[in-house]
C-alpha cells in the first residue's frame, strides 16, 4: 500500500476512540496502548482489538488480547495498520495461525472539503427515523448485517443522522459521529437505483455543515480499498488515505 499522510499518535487514538463510540460495542476493555471492544453483532470494528498508536507494539500483548476474547466466548480479531512498525507483530500472529483480510483504508481530510460538494445538503436529525433505519435493509444488503449496523449506529452517543429524500422517499443516508474532535463518517448508504446521482455527496455536505456548527474541522472515515466509486467521491471531497488496515482473525 502507498504511504499515507502523516497522522500523530494522539490523532490516531482520537480516531480509534471515536470509531468505537460510533459503532457502540456491548463493552470496551483496555490494555496499555490498546482498545478491546466486545460485541456479538456483525460489525467488525465493534469486536476487534485496535492499537492506539502506530509505534511498534509489544509482542507480549498478543497473549493477553487473545485470552480476553476467548474468555468472552468470541473469536479473537485484531484490526491492525498495514505499516512497517507492525510487521513483527503481524508475523507473530501469522505464525500462530491468524489469517489476514483484504485491506481497508482510513482516510482523513478537512470538513470544508465536504461543505463545497455540489447539491443541496441532506437533512440532519438527532435521532434515526424509521426510513433511515430501513435504508440498511434494502436490495443487495445482507438483512442480518443491516439490522446489526443500523442498531449499532442508532444507539451511539454523539451521532447525527443524515438522509436525502427524492421522489417522496429516503434514497441515501449516513451517520455522522461528532466526537473526540473529529467528524466520523459512518454507514453511508444509497439506494441501488439512485446511485451515481450525487446523493452521497449531499449526505457528506450535510455532515460537514453539522460538524462546522460544532466547531469540528477534521473528518475521517473508513472505506473498502476496492470501492472505486466511494473513493472517487472522497477524493473530490479532499480526503486522503492516512493508513491502510486489515483484520487479523483466528
Amino acid at each position: 500500500m502507498p504511504e499515507g499522510v502523516p497522522v500523530a499518535d494522539d490523532e490516531v487514538a482520537a480516531i480509534e476512540r471515536a470509531t468505537l463510540q460510533a459503532v457502540s460495542p456491548e463493552r470496551v476493555e483496555a490494555l496499555p496502548g490498546w482498545l478491546l471492544p466486545f460485541d456479538h453483532g456483525t460489525v467488525g470494528r465493534a469486536k476487534s482489538a485496535a492499537p492506539l498508536s502506530h509505534a511498534a507494539p509489544d509482542l507480549a500483548a498478543i497473549d493477553e488480547i487473545l485470552n480476553r476474547y476467548r474468555a468472552a466466548g468470541l473469536p479473537p480479531v485484531l484490526r491492525l495498520p498495514v505499516l512497517p512498525s507492525f510487521e513483527a507483530f503481524t508475523a507473530e500472529l501469522q505464525r500462530r495461525g491468524a489469517r489476514c483480510d483484504a485491506p481497508m483504508l482510513t482516510q482523513v481530510g478537512a470538513v470544508d472539503g465536504l461543505i463545497v460538494l455540489p447539491g443541496e445538503a441532506g437533512e440532519v436529525a438527532d435521532a434515526p427515523s424509521d426510513a433511515w433505519m430501513a435504508m440498511y435493509l434494502g436490495p443487495g444488503l445482507d438483512p442480518v448485517d443491516g439490522r446489526h449496523r443500523a442498531r449499532a449506529l442508532a444507539s451511539a452517543a454523539g451521532t447525527a443522522f443524515v438522509g436525502v429524500e427524492e421522489g417522496g422517499a429516503m434514497r441515501a443516508c449516513g451517520a455522522a459521529s461528532l466526537t473526540h474532535g473529529w467528524l466520523g463518517v459512518h454507514g453511508m448508504r444509497t439506494e441501488l437505483a439512485w446511485r451515481g446521482r450525487g446523493l452521497a455527496g449531499r449526505v457528506l455536505k450535510a455532515m460537514g455543515l453539522a460538524a462546522r456548527r460544532q466547531g469540528i474541522a477534521r473528518v475521517f472515515l473508513q472505506v473498502d480499498a476496492a470501492n472505486a466509486p466511494a473513493l472517487a467521491l472522497y477524493r473530490r471531497a479532499g480526503l486522503q488515505t492516512a493508513w491502510a488496515y486489515a483484520y487479523w482473525r483466528f
